[in-house]
């Protein structure tokens, strides 16, 4: 058994955690997040079939989004200074900076979440209110659906700063926005074992 990292339990004021202690806690895991001050620390092992999912969409969003739109994967966005989530792929417009460890929310065109068991409540409420809210256009939230993915589509209703769903996607992903985008969810999923 491994030693247990010394992880901060007490932020450093009465107030809570804020956007800008992500970057000052070394110590903490990879996949931290700041939900309204509380640190979510993501210690879990990945699934195979999350990791392989959100790899292959990474791959066919870059290979279809515009020169001045960059994919990304692990990370944050700074929502306010109290929620900085750990999106798995956010779609942003950002000028490429190497140092740079979070977006703003102006920036982010889309937000998509792989949903697994231990995210489930975050990725389906708590994120896609919060990204909502924030202004974000465009959240996917993709389920496992006995092995296949299957993709709930929003889009941001500017004057509710609320998701309307646009569509869940099985066999074929068409959509015109936030750039045209064509998938087919099922080629992305991990190799079933017969």
């Amino acid at each position: 058994m491994t030693e247990r990292p010394d992880l901060p339990l007490c932020p450093p004021r009465t107030e809570g955690w804020f956007a800008e202690d992500l970057d000052r806690l070394p110590q903490a895991p990879r996949h931290t997040e700041l939900i309204d001050g509380d640190l979510v620390f993501m210690v879990w092992p990945q699934r195979w079939w999350h990791g392989h999912l959100v790899t292959m969409l990474t791959v066919a969003l870059m290979e279809q989004a515009p020169a001045d739109v960059r994919v990304g994967r692990e990370m944050t966005i700074k929502l306010d200074e109290r929620n900085r989530p750990e999106p798995d792929l956010p779609v942003t417009t950002a000028a490429f900076d190497g140092d740079r460890t979070w977006s703003a929310p102006e920036e982010v065109q889309l937000v998509v979440e792989v949903v697994s068991p231990e995210s489930a409540h975050r990725d389906r409420t708590v994120k896609l209110r919060k990204y909502a809210e924030a202004g974000i256009p465009h959240y996917w939230c993709i389920e496992d659906e006995d092995g296949a993915p299957v993709v709930h589509v929003y889009e941001l209703d500017r004057p509710t700063r609320a998701y309307a769903p646009a569509g869940i996607f099985r066999d074929s992903l068409t959509r015109p926005v936030p750039f045209p985008i064509s998938l087919e969810p099922a080629k992305l999923a991990p190799p079933r074992r017969t």
